[in-house]
């Protein structure tokens, strides 16, 4: 295969997803879901293929103009595009990908930031995705998008089960658009701000968080706390989306 002109396997983040129990899994939750199907990073077309016997419009890029030349010629029921997932509109109702390990976070947000799509079944850094369904606890990410999202951790895919093997082992993380949202669209900035004072603050407890993040009074910190149904003794990446949500709702009353 020619190198590409935006660069080789090892700038572009190609590994390759070849392990057959994590793509057997990837295709079930897709099957799950309904509507047009977008796949971002289809490097050789393993999970296209699978994608493709959906019977599903099915709209697959990658930003290696050879390997979707080549695909494209493969599949001709699939529309196939080199394009950049930073960029191209994410406009389907499912999003589907093995994700180059190093662009992450950016897709991540990118995603999180888009109001079109409703379900994505995504593959990336274990621990990134561990961290993203809240095992151990919550990010800052996950907290911040809680109320419009929820995450889960679909299982482990070993280094070996990529071509070439990554340094790390990769996980299956699926994101889905709530149906109900448990704040309204135009609250998501004030919130959002309000979790990051809450993750970067200083205090040593949460009513000591929520008093710096919110210039309430240690009291009325620790009042809104109780009120909210939520432990002193917790930490921000402790709480659920219906604590957050309850916590700022009555902060912001209450300032």
């Amino acid at each position: 295969m020619p190198r590409s002109q935006h660069g080789g396997r090892h700038e572009l983040g190609q590994n390759f997803l070849t392990h057959t129990p994590s793509l057997d899994r990837i295709d079930a939750l897709v099957r799950n879901t309904r509507g047009p199907i977008l796949e971002i990073g289809a490097g050789d077309g393993a999970l296209t293929r699978r994608l493709a016997a959906t019977g599903r419009r099915l709209t697959a890029i990658d930003i290696d103009e050879h390997r979707t030349h080549r695909l494209a010629r493969a599949l001709p029921g699939v529309t196939v595009r080199q394009a950049d997932a930073l960029r191209h509109p994410l406009l389907d109702p499912v999003i589907v990908g093995n994700i180059p390990f190093h662009l992450t976070t950016p897709i991540l947000r990118r995603l999180l930031g888009e109001r079109q799509w409703k379900d994505a079944v995504l593959v990336t850094q274990w621990e990134v995705a561990r961290k993203r369904a809240g095992v151990g606890g919550q990010t800052m990410m996950t907290a911040q998008s809680g109320p419009w999202y929820t995450f889960a951790l679909h299982g482990r895919i070993p280094r070996w089960g990529f071509t070439p093997a990554p340094s790390v082992d990769g996980g299956i993380l699926t994101v889905a658009r709530r149906d109900a949202p448990l704040l309204p669209l135009d609250a998501r900035p004030g919130y959002e701000r309000f979790v990051a004072a809450m993750f970067s603050g200083r205090g040593r407890t949460l009513d000591q968080l929520v008093a710096s993040a919110t210039g309430l009074d240690p009291r009325a910190a620790r009042r809104a706390l109780s009120d909210s149904g939520i432990s002193a003794r917790s930490l921000p990446r402790d709480l659920t989306p219906l604590q957050w949500v309850a916590l700022w709702t009555l902060v912001r009353r209450r300032k």
